[in-house]
């Protein structure tokens, strides 16, 4: 890479894991600026996976507030995006890429039309739970659990809007703040990414100076991300994530 290559991938790195924090979608940023710098699409993908995990973890942490309670939650949910992403990561060395660019935009749009749609969608689950003395939501149950794992599935596969699909999923299934689901959002993809990363390091072949860059830059842009994310009230994460999706969904049908 040329010097100014490099900046541009550092650069990427920092709005991937802002981005990847607040809501979703990094990898939008990440993996075009890594083929413009002419690496092959899988070491690219690869390369952004293992190097987007810092930026996880570092978002994970800037969230701790939130996640306090959620121990529980979290390790449940946490055995689902394991078993998710390592399916997704050993499909992406073994399937065409044209398998999963046909539906990836269509789990996107529908993610953003559930989380358009959960406040109206949940209060009516929760008047319905009060009426007939039913219990709170707090685990979400068999159907979280595996929608949960099969957006995992896509996530080791290529990560982009994985965040926006986790929340949807949560939202609608869970009773709880939208900065709580963040929290867990943030804790599922840092587990995703590293199970995908530790898979491709004994079969793929990585460019170590995009994973460096992307590394140290997505640490400093998980960090910005959460003291940003963590003041937006509901309603503008709300919409932020229906902006970075909708963005997304053209970014996706224009590959």
């Amino acid at each position: 890479m040329t010097i100014w290559e490099m900046l541009a991938v550092f650069a990427a790195g920092i709005s991937a894991g802002a981005i990847n924090t607040i809501v979703g979608s990094g990898t939008l940023i990440t993996f075009p600026v890594l083929l413009a710098t002419g690496l092959p699409p899988v070491t690219a993908t690869v390369s952004n996976a293992l190097g987007l995990i810092p930026g996880s973890i570092s978002g994970a942490i800037g969230y701790r507030a939130e996640l306090a309670g959620q121990s529980r939650r979290v390790r449940r949910l946490a055995v689902a995006a394991l078993i998710g992403g390592l399916t997704g990561a050993t499909l992406l060395l073994s399937l065409p890429s044209t398998a999963f660019e046909t539906i990836v935009p269509v789990l996107v749009t529908l993610a953003l039309i559930l989380v358009i749609l959960q406040p109206r969608i949940s209060r009516a689950v929760q008047r319905r739970r009060e009426h007939n003395g039913g219990p709170t939501r707090t685990d979400g149950g068999p159907l979280l659990f595996t929608g949960l794992m099969l957006a995992s599935v896509y996530g080791g596969y290529f990560t982009a809007a994985q965040g926006i699909i986790y929340l949807s999923l949560m939202g609608m299934l869970l009773d709880d703040t939208m900065q709580r689901l963040n929290a867990v959002k943030n804790v599922l993809a840092a587990v995703v990414n590293s199970i995908a990363a530790l898979f491709f390091l004994f079969v793929a072949d990585f460019d170590w100076t995009a994973v460096v860059l992307i590394a140290v830059g997505s640490a400093l842009g998980g960090q910005i991300g959460a003291k940003v994310g963590r003041r937006l009230s509901p309603t503008v994460l709300r919409t932020l994530i229906v902006v970075v999706g909708t963005v997304a969904i053209v970014q996706l049908l224009l590959r």
